[in-house]
This record gives C-alpha cells, structure tokens and sequence, in this order.
C-alpha cells in the first residue's frame, strides 16, 4: 500500500512539473510558430535581415536578453524578427512557403549568446501605404523551456506616427520597445534590452 502511494505521489510529481513547463503563457499569439521556420539553419546572436545591402537606410540594433529578474544574462534565447521594407510592405517571393508568405522574407532568427546579447542589421521600415500605423519590427521570444511569445514591438522615438500610448506605454511586453537611433556614420545604431516574462500574462 504503501509502495503504491509512494509510486502515485512520483507519478503525480512528474505530471506536476511537466505540465508546468508545458503551460502557455504569453496568451493569443497568431504567427508566432513561425519562430520555428528557422529549418537547419545555424543560429547565431548576430545577423541581417535581407535588403540591408541594398538600403539607404541602414540600422543596426543590439541588446541584452535578461531572465525575469531583469539581472541574469540569458543565453540560448530564440528572437524571430520580421519587418517591412521601404515601402511599407512585407516582400513574399512565389516560392515562399509558411508564414515568409505574409511575414514576408525580411526576417531573421537569432539565438542569444552566453552573455545574452543579440544584434540585428537591417533597414528602417516604413509605416503601411495610406495609413498612421507607426513603423515598427515585430518580434517573437523563444525560451528553451516555454512556449513562445511576442513582446512589443521596436518603435523609433522619431517616428512622427509614434502615438503617446505607445511612447508611455506603462506595463509593455518584454519591456520598452521605443529606440532611438544616433549617430552620424551610414548605420544608425540604437539598443533595446529585453527582460523575459516581464508584463507576460500567465509567466
């Protein structure tokens, strides 16, 4: 009997921890299993988005990922990160295949390094034709032991379409997106740290 009780309670402890790891968190996320699209792609901290070359306005965007205690560097983090072009459009090619079809082939995965930090190069977007949507950079956190989420997007500070609820934003995903770009060479340069879970329903 005994034995038993003993063989249910690890039974029941396994179940515990594994549905605790298997909890979603982050709620509705429509898009976000494209964060596994990357195939057998080596991912590393640092890459460009396709049409950098090409560009007139060339950015490039670093930061550090932290753990929910917003101290602790965090590594082996997935970013999935997908944008518009100049023109405000999310360019597909006829062969593309999954979500590159509305996300578009401007997009990347990177993996955070030891230290927990990332770095993207790539060109500013543009706001969507005819409209005052904010140009923005979407992005999309992969955590090695949870589901998905997206945090809040990258905005830049100088955007005249950037709305006043978005630049005061008080509880925003993952941390403040705004950035501000600066400096004088042919890359502007602007940083944006994340803290994992902060503000993430259900973390």
């Amino acid at each position: 009997m005994i034995k038993s009780l003993q063989i249910s309670f690890i039974i029941l402890l396994f179940w515990s921890c594994a549905e605790s790891q298997n909890k979603p968190i982050g709620g509705p996320c429509e898009g976000c299993e494209a964060v596994y699209e990357y195939g057998n792609k080596a991912l590393k901290a640092i890459d460009t988005i396709p049409g950098f070359k090409e560009s007139s306005n060339k950015i490039k965007i670093s930061g550090t990922v932290y753990k929910s205690d917003g101290k602790t560097p965090a590594k082996d983090v997935i970013l999935y990160i997908y944008q518009t072009n100049e023109k405000g459009r999310y360019p597909s090619k006829a062969d593309s295949k999954g979500w590159e079809r509305r996300h578009g082939y401007m997009r990347t995965w990177l993996k955070t390094d030891a230290k927990g930090k990332y770095t993207f190069y790539t060109s500013r977007p543009a706001s969507y034709p005819n409209s005052t949507i904010p140009q923005h950079i979407h992005i999309t956190v992969k955590e090695p032991d949870k589901n998905e989420y997206y945090i809040e997007d990258f905005f830049f500070s100088d955007d005249p379409l950037l709305p006043t609820n978005i630049k005061n934003r008080s509880k925003p995903r993952g941390g403040k997106g705004v950035i501000t770009l600066a400096g004088n060479g042919p890359i502007k340069q602007a940083q944006r740290d994340i803290i994992l879970g902060l503000h993430i329903p259900g973390y």
